[in-house]
């Protein structure tokens, strides 16, 4: 049995040959795919459009899984259990991807999803999309990532700070540029080509190191014993272990929670430059779709190998004599430094490796790609490939600092770091999937009620932002009032009182900021497209021609290209992947 260890240093000798010998892997994985020289934005940020299935799905995964999943969705499972799994179960939105969305990106060749935005409404269209996605590379998934990069290794180290030429300095600060300036690296040399091919060994990986913990936390939970792990685990959480929760839920009804992870998933999964860019560089449709089936089976693992284990600590928490001691955020970082034996604890660690690796070399990327393709190829259409490649990597550099400087305002929220990052995609995701499901599925959508929609929508989410931002300090007391006066352990009475000087101090902003935020992402979904539709409705229709950018556009050569692209077992396994996602709710209903 792996009994929980504390004296000594996390890492010896043998953690540390371990993770010097995955460095030298990726190394000699990183030359080998640089071994020719981007030539053209093609090579550079879509892989020369040559990618195949495996690297295509162990990409989506691997970027997706990122350390924001090792500290934020395990720090989720430690606080609230099964609540976040909504969003870690959504193989059947990868599935979308690949069946519906791939056949469309493909016919047009787009480099971006802002492209296919032009394409179908207008340039003021793009150009919205293009900044919208920079700022939520920003504001979540670059950020985000460093902040949780820093969580891993301060975890993992044990140092809160350095000393620098005789200067004690925050070791935030070395983890953050040392993050950036490394991953960043590999990145602006090789672009997507070396992300594509680290991922396939990067994913396995991932998976690996996680089931590790999966199994030596219910290993110690249970004193040796798997199953009686897993039922401390369940006893520990409670009520928390249910998927679908009560309406007057204050954080996570069902009606909350099942349509408004399903609006941030369609925007994550089918529109985000992020993902899709993925499938972009898929040899053909075949691939592409391949490669997607391929990620949604992965993405079937996150909630067993990272949300599991964070609600495993906890239950060790509730274990004294077992001397575990942990926080939301650290929990992942505290099983491996605690319950793992040497060398193991190395091999995990380069789990974490991966995941910082994989997650910030594909968003630097996909920025690099938006603002390139979508404005410094607008602004000089001739320049040259190998100037559009420089253009790109010296954005990247641009948008890692914007990311670095917003971390500092993440670590003032004090807030749930995977609640965070899924709460700002629900307010800047409802105007982009309202544009994309009607620009594709309706067409008399217009282009300028596409603007006017798109831009209302966007400030609408922007205005929620900032609402968070100023009840920054008195939002947590609310959130914690709400929880005491469900479980009943305040009177209603008592919970009006506590409210009422909040309510008085910041007036309208407090009553707007108490609308529950995945509430507001339904109403900003419903807001935005009523209003498209509406404007549409008052300005003249598109030309036929525009009916070819939408879902109805193929012609009789394309839909049989399409056709010829899948079998009965590209069918058999989706089909597969559907049936285990509704087993998954099934058994945690």
């Amino acid at each position: 049995m792996i009994t929980p260890q504390h004296s000594g240093a996390v890492f010896n000798s043998a953690d540390w040959l371990v993770v010097a010998a995955f460095i030298a892997v990726m190394l000699a994985i990183i030359v080998y795919s640089m071994r020719t020289t981007p030539q053209s934005a093609k090579d550079y940020f879509l892989s020369g459009r040559d990618s195949n299935w495996l690297q295509i799905g162990t990409s989506i995964f691997s970027s997706n899984i990122g350390s924001e999943h090792l500290v934020g969705l395990a720090g989720a499972g430690f606080a609230t259990g099964m609540a976040m799994a909504h969003w870690e179960i959504q193989s059947w939105l990868i599935l979308v991807l690949g069946w519906v969305f791939v056949p469309l990106y493909d016919r047009m060749k787009v480099f971006t999803m802002p492209e296919f935005l032009e394409l179908r409404f207008s340039r003021g269209s793009r150009n919205v999309l293009s900044l919208l996605t920079i700022a939520s590379l920003v504001l979540t998934k670059i950020a985000v990532t460093i902040y949780a990069g820093d969580v891993v290794v301060r975890t993992l180290l044990g140092i809160d700070t350095v000393s620098i030429f005789g200067t004690r300095v925050d070791v935030f600060w070395v983890i953050a540029l040392g993050l950036a300036f490394t991953t960043g690296l590999y990145t602006v040399l090789g672009g997507l080509r070396v992300i594509m091919y680290t991922a396939v060994l990067q994913a396995p990986i991932l998976i690996l190191g996680s089931l590790c913990i999966l199994y030596a936390g219910l290993n110690t939970l249970g004193h040796g014993h798997l199953i009686d792990g897993w039922h401390a685990t369940v006893a520990a959480a409670g009520a928390n272990i249910h998927l679908i929760r009560p309406l007057d839920d204050p954080d996570w009804s069902w009606a909350a929670v099942l349509p408004g992870s399903a609006i941030i998933g369609f925007w994550y999964w089918c529109t985000d430059q992020y993902i899709v860019q993925r499938v972009l560089a898929g040899k053909n449709q075949q691939q592409s779709r391949r490669g997607a089936i391929l990620a949604a089976f992965l993405k079937l693992t996150p909630v067993f190998i990272f949300l599991v284990p964070g609600m495993i600590a906890y239950a060790l928490t509730q274990t004294p004599q077992l001397g575990f001691k942990s926080s939301g955020d650290a929990a992942y970082t505290s099983l491996v430094a605690q319950i793992l034996p040497h060398g193991l604890r190395g091999m995990v660690a380069c789990s974490m490796i991966v995941a910082l690796m994989a997650s910030l070399a594909s968003k630097f990327n996909a920025s690099a790609t938006l603002f390139t393709m979508d404005f410094f190829r607008e602004w000089y259409p001739n320049a040259s490939g190998r100037t559009e490649v420089v253009v790109g990597r010296i954005a990247t550099a641009v948008i890692v600092v914007m990311g670095i400087c917003w971390v500092l305002v993440i670590k003032s929220l004090h807030s749930d770091l995977y609640v965070y990052l899924q709460s700002v995609q629900g307010y800047l995701s409802p105007a982009i999937a309202a544009l994309f499901l009607l620009g594709v599925f309706w067409t008399r959508a217009t282009a300028p009620a596409a603007l006017w929609a798109f831009v209302i929508g966007v400030a609408g989410g922007f205005a929620r932002l900032g609402a968070d931002l100023v009840m920054r300090n008195d939002g947590a007391a609310v959130t914690t009032l709400k929880q005491q006066l469900y479980h009943r352990t305040i009177t209603a009475e008592q919970f009006n009182a506590a409210i009422a000087p909040i309510r008085l101090r910041h007036g309208w902003i407090f009553d707007f900021w108490n609308i529950h935020w995945l509430y507001y992402t339904q109403i900003l979904l419903l807001a935005t497209a009523a209003l498209m539709i509406a404007i549409s409705l008052c300005t003249r229709a598109p030309a036929p021609a525009a009916v070819k950018f939408t879902w109805y556009g193929a012609t009789a050569e394309e839909k049989a290209a399409t056709r010829a692209s899948w079998s009965v077992w590209d069918v058999a396994l989706s089909l597969a992947i559907v049936v285990a996602v509704a087993l998954f709710y099934r058994a945690f209903w």
